[in-house]
């Protein structure tokens, strides 16, 4: 069973370095899927460097993670919120010019608007969703490794989402989740299913109705 670990929200000065020393120590190749805004930091620029030096993928997360562009997402913001990360992240880039879009935690209609799902596809992104997010913002935080576990538990291929600010601070919990997969003989890998990419290099792989605002009848 494969296991992708993926990184949201940052990069993040005194917390997405403290993710890259643990990742380094046991040769874990991860993606980071960064926000725009901060790679306009020195210091949020030198992680993103330092990352993609290490060998992780590095993905585009929006510009300024607010309201997820299903809610809002006319083309002009569109342009700015993918589109500007994009510039900003230049060579830092994957490839496959992958995109996650914010949505709280959950999949849903919120997350792509028609006019996302057209740039996606014009400027050749690949979607990148998830199917395990333990919610390691939500209160009692060091929870968020059982929930991990049971939703590693019910996937053929685990796509965990986790985040540079708030696993920062749980580094112990972080170290025994790992040391629980290592003892199940879980595959730490680095690339992601077909089930969480439904748009692949500008090409739509699934249906989208789960993921786009429904148009408006008129």
């Amino acid at each position: 069973m494969p296991l992708t670990f993926t990184f949201d929200n940052g990069p993040v000065p005194g917390a997405t370095d403290k993710v890259l020393d643990f990742l380094a120590a046991w040769s874990i190749k991860a993606i980071f899927f960064v926000v725009g805004s901060h790679l306009r930091t020195p210091d949020g620029r030198r992680l993103a460097e330092r990352a993609h030096a290490e060998g992780h993928w590095i993905g585009n997360h929006t510009y300024g993670h607010g309201e997820p562009l299903g809610v809002s997402g006319s083309r002009r913001r569109v342009e700015h919120e993918i589109g500007e990360t994009q510039r900003l992240l230049g060579p830092l880039a994957h490839p496959q010019r992958l995109f996650r879009p914010n949505g709280r935690g959950a999949l849903g209609p919120h997350l792509l608007s028609r006019h996302a799902v057209d740039y996606l596809v014009e400027h050749r992104f690949t979607v990148a969703t998830w199917n395990n997010v333990p919610r390691d913002w939500q209160e009692p935080k060091r929870n968020w490794l059982e929930r991990a576990l049971a939703s590693l538990a019910a996937s053929s291929w685990s796509v965990l989402v986790l985040h540079d600010e708030h696993i920062a601070g749980m580094m112990d919990t972080l170290s025994e989740f790992h040391r629980r997969i290592v003892e199940a003989d879980i595959e730490i890998v680095q690339d992601l299913p077909a089930s969480c990419m439904p748009i692949r290099n500008g090409t739509i792989t699934a249906h989208l109705d789960g993921l786009v605002t429904p148009k408006v009848a008129v």
